[in-house]
C-alpha cells in the first residue's frame, strides 16, 4: 500500500515527470508519480515514439518502391495500413512498460488517477472509480504537459477533423488528406501519409513551411515535398470545414483574400500545442499562470514555496528533451545540489520528416537581428560521398558564425540522419568551440557528419570538396 507522505510528488509521468522522479529517487528522495493515463505521457504513447515508428514504416515502403534505384527488383509490394498502425502501437506499448520497470527499479510509487494540487503541499488523486485520496509531500512538481491546440474554424471531432492522436490510429488509409499547420507534427504526418499513397495538401498560415527554421531549410523542404507530390499552400488560412457530406470541404483563403475549396476524406489539425493547466488545482494553491503557462524561475520554482513546474506547462520550448533536462535541474536543486540553469538558446530542435531537419541556436536572420556580423558556411549533401552512396543527396548543413570571435551562433541541417548529427553542434557550442577549431577537428570519412567540418571550412573559405 502506498504511503500518503512523500519527499516529492510529481504530477504527470511524461518525459519531464518520469525523468524528474527517477533522478529524485537516485538522490534519495521518497518519490511518487501521479498519472491519469499511460505511463510515459504523450511523448511515449501518442507523440515522439509512435510517430517515429510510423515514419520508419513509411520510409521502408518508400525504399521498396524505389528499390530499383539500388539495383534491386521487388514485385507486388503492398502497404498494410493496419499492420503499420499496430507496429507503432506495439512500439509505444513496449516503451511504456519500460517506464514501469524503471519505476519499480527506483522504488517510485505510482498513484493512478487525476491529480490536483492543493494548498498545504497536498495532492488529491481521484481514481477511475471516483475515489479520492490526499497525499502530502515536501515538494510537488507539476508536469502535466500539453495537448493539441484547436482553432475556432477547425473543431476536432476525431472523425473527419482529427488531431495527432487520432492521425496515428485511423481505421483506414485516407485517399485525400489536408494537413493544417506545417510545424514538426504537420510535416511529419504529411510525409507518412504521402509516402503510403494518400494525396496530401499542407495549408500553412505563415509565408513558408516549417516557419521556425532557417529560411533556406524551409525552401529546401518545400522543393523536396513538391517533388514527392505533396501540395503546399502557404500564406493561407482555413476559414471553415464542411463535414456534412461523405468527406470534408475545406474552405481556404489566401493572402489576397481569394477563397477556394479543397475536398478530402480527413483534415489533420496540427496547429501547435497548449498547456494542460486547467482543472489541476492551480487557482486553489495560488500558483501564477501567465499567457497559459506556469511562471517559474531558473530552477522551476513557482511563486508558491514547495510547488514547481517543468515541461510544456512552462514557457520554455515544448520539447521532450527540454522537459527531461528541466526535471533533472529542478530535483537536483531540491536535493541541495548546485545545477547550472538551462541555456535555452542551445536546445536542439529536430523534425523527423524525410529528409530530416535539425537546428540549434540562431538562424542567419536572427543572428543579424541580434547585431552580429556573420560568416555563413554551407555544405550540400550532393557533394558528400556517403550521401551519394546512400542515395540521400538532398539537403545541406549550414553554419552561422560570429565573424569577430568565431563563435558558432547557429546550425541548420536538412538531410538524412541529421537529427543524429546535431548533438555534435550542441556539444561544441556548450564548450565554446570556434570555427577554426571545428575545421581542425578531423571527421571520419565517408560520413554524413563530415559535412559539419566542410560547412565550417566553407565559412572561412577553406572548403575542399565544393
Amino acid at each position: 500500500m502506498s504511503s500518503t507522505k512523500y519527499d516529492l510528488i510529481v504530477v504527470g509521468s511524461g518525459p519531464g515527470g518520469y525523468v524528474a522522479a527517477i533522478r529524485a529517487s537516485q538522490l534519495g528522495l521518497k518519490t511518487a508519480v501521479v498519472e491519469a493515463a499511460e505511463l510515459g505521457g504523450i511523448c511515449l504513447n501518442w507523440g515522439c515514439i509512435p510517430t517515429k515508428a510510423l515514419i520508419k514504416s513509411a520510409q521502408v515502403f518508400e525504399y521498396i518502391n524505389h528499390s530499383e534505384d539500388y539495383g534491386i527488383k521487388v514485385k507486388g509490394a503492398e502497404m498494410d495500413f493496419g499492420g503499420m498502425i499496430k507496429r507503432s502501437r506495439d512500439v509505444a506499448g513496449g516503451m511504456s512498460k519500460g517506464i514501469q520497470f524503471l519505476f519499480k527499479k527506483n522504488k517510485i510509487d505510482q498513484l493512478l488517477g487525476w491529480g490536483k494540487v492543493q494548498p498545504g503541499k497536498k495532492v488529491e488523486v481521484e481514481d477511475k472509480d471516483g475515489k479520492k485520496t490526499v497525499y502530502t509531500a515536501d515538494h510537488i512538481i507539476i508536469a502535466t504537459g500539453g495537448r493539441a491546440r484547436e482553432l475556432p474554424a477547425l473543431k476536432i471531432d476525431n472523425e473527419k477533423i482529427v488531431g495527432y492522436r487520432k492521425a496515428m490510429v485511423l481505421d483506414k488509409k485516407p485517399e485525400k488528406m489536408v494537413v493544417v499547420g506545417s510545424g514538426a507534427i504537420g510535416v511529419e504526418f504529411a510525409y507518412v501519409y504521402s509516402a503510403i499513397g494518400t494525396e496530401v495538401t499542407i495549408v500553412e498560415f505563415m509565408d513558408r513551411i516549417v516557419p521556425n527554421e532557417d529560411e533556406e531549410v524551409s525552401k529546401a523542404l518545400e522543393r523536396i515535398y513538391k517533388k514527392k507530390g505533396i501540395n503546399i499552400m502557404t500564406s493561407t488560412e482555413v476559414t471553415g470545414v464542411d463535414t456534412k457530406g461523405k468527406g470534408c470541404k475545406v474552405t481556404v483563403k489566401d493572402k489576397k483574400g481569394k477563397e477556394s475549396v479543397i475536398e478530402c476524406d480527413v483534415v489533420l489539425s496540427a496547429v501547435g500545442v497548449v498547456s494542460n493547466v486547467e482543472n489541476i488545482g492551480l487557482e486553489d494553491v495560488g500558483v501564477l499562470v501567465e499567457k497559459g503557462k506556469i511562471k517559474v524561475d531558473e530552477y522551476y520554482r513557482t511563486n508558491m514555496p514547495g510547488y514547481y513546474a517543468i515541461g510544456d506547462v512552462t514557457p520554455g520550448q515544448a520539447l521532450a528533451h527540454v522537459a527531461s533536462a528541466e526535471g533533472i535541474i529542478c530535483v537536483e536543486k531540491i536535493a541541495g545540489h548546485h545545477p547550472e540553469p538551462m541555456d535555452y538558446n542551445n536546445i536542439p530542435g529536430c523534425t523527423y520528416c524525410v529528409p530530416e531537419i535539425a537546428s540549434v541556436g540562431y538562424t542567419e536572420a536572427q543572428a543579424k537581428e541580434a547585431g552580429y556580423e556573420v560568416k555563413v558556411g554551407k555544405f550540400p549533401f550532393s557533394a558528400s560521398g556517403k550521401a551519394s552512396a546512400a542515395g540521400a543527396k538532398d539537403g545541406f548543413v549550414k553554419l552561422v558564425f560570429d565573424a569577430k570571435y568565431g563563435e558558432l551562433l547557429g546550425a541548420h541541417m536538412i538531410g538524412a540522419n541529421v537529427t543524429e548529427m546535431i548533438a555534435e553542434i550542441v556539444a561544441i557550442r556548450k564548450l565554446e568551440t570556434t570555427g577554426h577549431e571545428l575545421i581542425k577537428t578531423v571527421h571520419p570519412h565517408p560520413t554524413m557528419s563530415e559535412a559539419v567540418m566542410e560547412a565550417a571550412a566553407a565559412a572561412y573559405d577553406e572548403v575542399i570538396h565544393i
